[in-house]
């Protein structure tokens, strides 16, 4: 009996602490960014929005992933990048160049507006890249 009254508690008890898990599109570092394209439109050098890793790498310390669409004038891309920590994206955050917004820190209502000015039906909840 004091087995079973045991088990029951256990059971419970991992029913009432366990977590939920973390939705995969704020899960690691992510940055949105309005860039501009690079890259020559070929094979060995496709046009691709600046930062972009090419050729694809399996480095971890690295981008990991990203998603872009253009911008309505086609000249920029409205990208989100993704890394495990900070420091792969560094390079992104200092360039003073670009619009560069961090996942989790600005606003959506932020993110939007800005993001609005290049691309008019702009939506923060359709865009990005989800990360196993």
């Amino acid at each position: 009996m004091a087995q079973r009254v045991l088990v029951a508690l256990l059971a419970l008890a991992s029913v009432v602490c366990a977590q939920r898990r973390v939705d995969p599109r704020f899960s690691y570092v992510r940055v949105i960014a309005v860039v501009p394209f690079v890259g020559q439109g070929t094979p060995a050098d496709p046009k691709r929005p600046e930062y972009a890793p090419w050729p694809v790498s399996q480095d971890n310390s690295g981008i990991l992933a990203y998603y872009h669409e253009p911008s309505d004038d086609g000249r920029f891309a409205l990208v989100e990048y993704v890394a495990y920590n900070r420091s792969a994206l560094q390079a992104i955050l200092n360039d003073t160049s670009i619009t560069v917004f961090i996942k989790g820190v600005a606003s959506k209502s932020a993110i939007e507006t800005a993001l609005k000015q290049y691309r008019k039906d702009f939506n923060l909840d359709n865009f990005g890249v989800v990360m196993p």
